[in-house]
């Protein structure tokens, strides 16, 4: 393509939702036989999950492994030039061992988990994921396909380069025809963003693998039954017969799975609710492949064709799951990753395009996205509100969230409310680790405006909601405002919570001493930079405050002894808090050895393999960069002892890190890298520490 196309990021939005509403509803009955599918449930024509008594927004390595890897290219520089080797490192950075994204099977039972212990090990990508190491049957199961489409969608119209890259990603893990799957999958997607029919997207992602690949013939059994069979489900029996599961070893090989999203594709001549339907009630791995058949019909046919059946967007409101070592973006919507995708997409393209509204966390800007906000159902707030992604009433862009109003009057309560902090318990053997998002010290600010109709003046108050005795949640509130009909404010709140209260939701509460029915239009909420907390054991029951910790050591906890104790068996452990917001800040935190080769305070940390640190290690101070690799950036002899208790401290403004211990300045230079934000963590290097006053304050230029 000459340019890239002028709807590129509202059809990149389409293919995140289609990708995840595919996965939500498919997981509820993964691994069922189509028969079993049949008998229980019938065929799948919408969300089941209500009647297996199971959640519809799970954690789900489908989604996680999709986008966590995909951003290999960010953290490695924008370009083509990237290697398979940078992407196993990218896995490196992101994954804790036996905690995220990954099923974790165990070696020779899992691929993925295989590969990461090749790469844990040393053995760089692409050897990690080789036949040669780890046999056909591991090598060709169904991971790099399900993990593929984000390289699609970076490729907009240009399926030869999203092949190439797909081959790059899938090898960090697989081998053989599950290379070739993958790169058909991430072809079409691909191709999507310029052609919409089924059979011509086929030809073009066909072309990209070798005519003596299986997968290709496989493809092409499929496309013959499908001309002559006029019933799917004749279809589906053919490749039962040749491409079942009994032909082929393994917990979930490729070829099966590629064949039912191949059939799904062709027989849902481009109807998202059709393919939703055949590729589910087909069987198998049902959430990965409906995942891919749906973030192909969502590219290739926009928001526009996620519209055409029942409401697939609704119930999901946006709303996923990162968990990664990268904990402060565990929580996010489809909205903010299709941003983060496009960013790359239009990078590669070299037509960059500011965020919307001076980069707003909810800007409400893609059509129909609600970024994960609902309303509150509890008895006071019950049928009071209703929100819609609706056009206009915006200074900066052209949607706003609509809050609409229904009799709301004394003793009755709207509250609008986006989570921050998920209560979310592991679902499917995946565990939830997540850091919240939103701390106290920072500020929130919010644009707002009252339908010039309202048949009143409405009261308002941002809030939050927050983790406190017996982890209850608690509501603060900022400042009260009024808004009459017409008017439109801006309104800000410096959050100031007691110690150990980890915010769960954030929100706008509106209230009104007589009957009002109206709208109020949400233009933007937003926060930023660093927080003013301390992160200490507060006076209250509960644990929430300690599970916003993410532990990536062999064991953390809290003790009579220690504030946190943490562990660490062998090589170098993190425990780690905060977001990529945090920018300029001086971190600080007490640590006591009783036995370590080394420990420290890190800052900026984007994962296990992106941070500053300054440590104390075998009788010296370091300030090191650890960017898949360490560099240390100074040393000085320093004569620590064990059991003995050091205040260390970490500022990092700008391009300038100072290190201090016990009071004393030991480093003050500058590094220009690319860790311009992100959370901290207290390391420890083979060992057991106490750590004591952990604290964050923000510092300014």
């Amino acid at each position: 393509m000459a340019t890239i196309p002028s709807d590129y990021l509202e059809r990149v939005y389409a293919g995140v939702l289609g990708k995840i509403i595919g996965v939500y509803v498919g997981r509820p009955f993964e691994g069922w036989t189509h028969q079993r599918i049949l008998n229980e449930l019938g065929e799948i024509q919408y969300y089941v999950h209500e009647r297996l008594n199971k959640p519809l927004v799970v954690i789900d390595d489908d989604i996680s492994g999709t986008f966590a890897f995909l951003r290999a290219m960010p953290d490695h520089g924008v370009g083509l030039a990237l290697t398979p080797e940078q992407i196993g490192q990218t896995w490196l950075n992101y994954l804790i061992e036996n905690q995220t994204i990954l099923w974790w099977g165990g070696m020779g039972m899992s691929t993925e988990h295989t590969a990461y212990l090749r790469l844990k090990a040393g053995i760089p990508a692409p050897r990690s994921g080789s036949i040669a190491l780890n046999g056909p049957v591991v090598a060709e199961q169904i991971g790099a396909q399900i993990f593929i489409d984000g390289w699609g969608l970076i490729c907009p119209g240009d399926p030869e380069r999203a092949a190439d890259l797909g081959r790059r990603a899938a090898s960090v893990s697989h081998d053989g025809e599950a290379i070739y799957g993958a790169q058909v999958v991430a072809a079409l997607v691909a191709q999507a963003f310029v052609e919409p029919e089924i059979s011509a997207l086929l030809d073009v992602a066909t072309a990209q693998i070798p005519a003596t690949s299986l997968i290709y013939r496989v493809i092409q059994d499929v496309r013959a039954w499908h001309a002559r069979y006029e019933s799917w489900y004749e279809a589906f029996a053919q490749i039962e017969a040749r491409y079942g599961y009994d032909k082929y070893g393994g917990n979930c090989h490729i070829i099966p799975n590629h064949a039912v999203v191949i059939l799904a594709l062709l027989y849902s001549g481009g109807d998202f609710q059709r393919g939703m339907t055949v590729v589910n009630t087909a069987g198998w791995d049902t959430d990965c492949n409906s995942g891919n058949v749906g973030c192909v019909l969502g590219v290739a046919h926009g928001l526009a064709g996620l519209e055409t059946g029942p409401d697939w967007r609704g119930p999901v409101a946006d709303r996923m799951y990162l968990p990664t070592a990268d904990v402060g973006q565990a929580v996010t919507d489809a909205a903010t990753e299709a941003l983060r995708v496009a960013a790359v997409g239009q990078t590669l393209w070299g037509a960059p395009l500011p965020p919307p509204k001076g980069g707003a966390r909810y800007h409400f800007e893609l059509p129909g996205s609600v970024q994960g906000w609902v309303a509150e159902e509890s008895p006071a707030c019950r049928g009071v509100l209703t929100l819609a992604n609706v056009d206009g009433h915006s200074a900066a862009g052209s949607r706003s969230l609509a809050l609409r109003l229904t009799a709301l009057a004394q003793g009755r309560v709207a509250r609008a409310q986006r989570e921050t902090y998920p209560g979310l318990a592991a679902s499917g053997g995946y565990r939830m680790v997540a850091s919240p998002t939103l701390f106290p010290g920072q500020t929130l600010r919010a644009r707002l405006s009252a339908d010039a109709a309202n048949s009143g003046a409405v009261q308002g108050r941002l809030f939050v909601k927050a983790y406190g005795a017996e982890d209850a949640l608690a509501l603060f509130h900022g400042p009260a405002f009024t808004l009459a009909p017409g008017a439109d404010l801006e309104t800000a709140w410096r959050v100031e919570l007691p110690t150990g209260c980890p915010i769960a939701w954030v929100g706008i509460e509106l209230t009104s001493a007589q009957r009002l029915d109206g709208i109020v239009y949400l233009d933007w909420l937003t926060w930023g930079g660093a927080p003013d907390v301390r992160l200490v054991a507060p006076g209250h029951g509960g644990r929430r405050w300690l599970d916003a910790w993410t532990q990536a050591c062999s064991a953390a906890n809290t003790h009579p002894e220690d504030t946190y104790r943490l562990i660490q068996n062998e090589g170098r452990g993190l425990w780690i808090q905060g977001t990529r917001d945090w920018r300029d800040y001086t971190a600080t935190a007490t640590l006591t050895a009783n036995l370590a080769r080394s420990m420290g305070l890190a800052a900026r940390v984007h994962g296990l393999q992106r941070y500053y640190a300054l440590e104390l290690a075998e009788g010296v101070a370091r300030l090191v960069r650890q960017r898949y690799g360490r560099t240390v950036l100074a040393e000085r002899p320093y004569a620590w002892e064990l059991y003995q208790p050091y205040r260390l401290e970490l500022t990092v403004q700008g391009a300038r890190l100072i290190g201090a211990v016990n009071g004393e300045t030991l480093f003050d230079l500058e590094d220009a890298g690319d860790l311009d934000g992100g959370a901290i963590a207290i390391l420890i290097e083979e060992g057991r520490i106490g750590v004591e006053d952990v604290a964050v304050r923000s510092v300014t230029e």
